[in-house]
């Protein structure tokens, strides 16, 4: 009999080592995809917020705005669009420092979400 020496690989460890690295690509494929998905809602989230940030910052500039302080009228509540995003406020009628609620409304993938914020304006002229 001639024994030589084994060198290489048989196809059963090819075989293994091809599902084993086909089961890795499959992992970093489905993870990517999440990944994706994740800065697409963190896009949106930072919209969300931007959008928020300015109505606030427009409804205190319009609450020192007029003389007596708070007196514009679109202080009162209303509505708009803004990059796709629906807003609707409402501030409280009375006092120096008044309670403003702002809804915004915007489509996710899985239908409307919703999102609050209150914050108290506070009506006093610029100094």
């Amino acid at each position: 009999m001639n024994h030589r020496p084994k060198h290489g690989f048989t196809l059963v460890e090819v075989a293994i080592a091809l599902v084993l690295l086909i089961v890795g690509i499959l992992g970093l494929v489905s993870s990517s995809a999440m990944v994706t998905r994740m800065i697409g809602q963190g896009r949106q989230a930072t919209l969300v917020a931007q959008v928020a940030t300015a109505r606030i910052e427009w409804l205190r500039r319009l609450a020192g705005s007029t003389s007596p302080p708070c007196a514009h009228p679109q202080l009162a509540g209303g509505g708009a669009v803004s990059s796709g995003i629906r807003e609707q406020w409402v501030v409280a009628s009375a006092g120096n420092a008044r309670r403003a609620t702002l809804w915004l409304e915007y489509r996710v993938p899985r239908g409307l979400a919703r999102d609050s914020l209150l914050t108290v304006l506070l009506c006093r002229p610029p100094s």
